[in-house]
């Protein structure tokens, strides 16, 4: 905790007492405190939350993992109320997943105790009655509950991001928003098996959590695999990527970059999920067909010539028959392909116009201009973003979609651009320096005719 700064230092105290004074208030002033009929049934719950909390599934989200214990806490909602629902959350402080600190499974148990006693008292604000439902009556109790998980969910991940940010020091905590709408509903529905828990102790009792025990454990595999799934597509990425920069060794970084500015641009005309992880794809991968382009070419110092030329103009083709078999990059395959197709039909490799470049195309194609124009190169240094701004205006409706640049710049204006580092010299052995950038509107390529 002595690592902490003093902001999450308060917060976290904030939190741990709050749920102290909940559970005291629960167990010895509630007017409806934990009967003793109802110890079995808080041990049993209990130790479902204690099981399903201790094995989570890691995400590839630096400092998060999820479990779907929190079934537990609100099955304690419908069968115990309030009080227990508190009781049974705070037992994540028991937590044996291997090293977890002492203080982070504190802050677990706490804000579970106060999101559980928050469930509770929107269920009964409701109408919904505590104790083991009866069947005639389970109807009655479906909508406190849905409610009770809605409340219960939301302000579980926004305690915990809180505490992120303030732990961090950060501005602003950067959780990656694509398919998070989906994992929130997933989330929610997970909170069904809590009312499953509920239904069948009118018939088997405590048996009932032993039954939900395997959907539990299935779900938590499936949001393993899910993650296990992404990250070997961002690891399949990230090594054809490392591949073309240690062969362009002059836009190291380059591949990122383009990709993080695709992502702003798409988000900004409004892309679905599915299509934003599409073109950060497309952006990591836009020219992966640089490794079918002989490296001398790449660096070739001066005018090129018309065959070297051709070479340049068919690394976007190239790119596509490299990728062609890797299934899931879905709509990425034309932001690879057209990238270098300009406006006003005069780019490459076939010519296109206007809207006849896919979209993806047409935002990659600003994303790499830019980050060409603002990163170092051997023989110039990174222009600043206002000028390279001030260029894509200059370009739009000629080399540009004047809609992409517009977007990309009121993107800019809500979250302003970092430049990469200074290039580092090259190794002694590399002589041969570039002076021409096919990507940077502002260097076009010199050809000369003949050998």
């Amino acid at each position: 905790m002595r690592d902490l700064p003093w902001p999450a230092k308060v917060y976290l105290v904030v939190v741990i007492g709050t749920a102290t004074a909940l559970l005291g208030h629960s167990l010895f002033l509630s007017e409806r405190p934990v009967a003793t009929t109802e110890l079995g049934t808080l041990l049993v719950l209990a130790l479902l939350f204690l099981v399903c909390e201790s094995m989570p599934t890691l995400l590839n989200v630096e400092q998060f993992a999820v479990s779907v214990s929190f079934s537990a806490a609100l099955a304690a909602v419908v069968l115990i109320g309030p009080e227990g629902a508190a009781v049974v959350g705070f037992t994540a402080t028991l937590s044996v997943r291997p090293g977890l600190p002492l203080i982070k499974r504190l802050f677990n148990g706490a804000q579970f105790a106060i999101c559980g006693y928050a469930a509770g008292l929107v269920y009964a604000w409701l109408g919904g009655e505590s104790g083991v439902p009866k069947v005639n009556a389970f109807d009655d109790l479906i909508g406190p509950y849905v409610a009770a998980t809605t409340v219960f969910v939301p302000l579980n991940i926004v305690l915990t991001l809180t505490m992120i940010r303030l732990a961090t020091r950060a501005g602003r905590v950067e959780v990656p928003m694509r398919g998070m709408v989906q994992f929130l509903l997933s989330y929610l529905g997970y909170g069904t098996f809590g009312l499953l828990v509920a239904g069948l102790w009118a018939t088997v009792q405590s048996i009932s959590a032993v039954l939900v025990l395997l959907p539990l454990f299935v779900a938590r595999w499936a949001f393993g695999q899910y993650h296990a799934q992404q990250r070997s597509y961002d690891a399949t990425i990230a090594a054809l990527c490392q591949a073309v920069e240690t062969k362009d060794y002059y836009t190291r970084g380059h591949c990122t970059r383009v990709s993080a500015a695709s992502t702003m641009i798409a988000q900004e005309i409004g892309m679905g999920l599915e299509r934003l992880r599409a073109i950060g794809y497309a952006g990591m991968l836009h020219d992966v067909g640089k490794l079918g382009v002989p490296t001398k070419v790449l660096q070739k110092d001066g005018p090129l010539t018309e065959e070297e030329f051709a070479a340049i103009q068919l690394h976007p083709m190239r790119g596509l028959e490299i990728v062609r078999g890797i299934d899931f990059l879905d709509e990425a395959y034309a932001g690879i392909m057209h990238h270098h197709e300009r406006h006003d039909g005069t780019g490459y490799p076939m010519g296109l116009a206007g809207d006849e470049i896919p979209e993806f195309a047409r935002v990659i194609a600003v994303a790499d201009a830019f980050d060409s124009m603002t990163s170092d190169r051997s023989y110039r240094g990174a222009r600043p973003v206002e000028v390279a701004v001030e260029e894509l205006h200059k370009c739009a409706g000629t080399h540009f979609d004047p809609v992409m640049v517009t977007a990309f710049v009121r993107a800019l204006e809500r979250r302003p651009w970092q430049p990469p580092r200074r290039v580092d010299l090259p190794p002694p052995e590399a002589d041969d320096k570039p002076t021409k950038d096919h990507d940077d509107p502002t260097m076009p390529i010199e050809v000369v005719s003949g050998p």
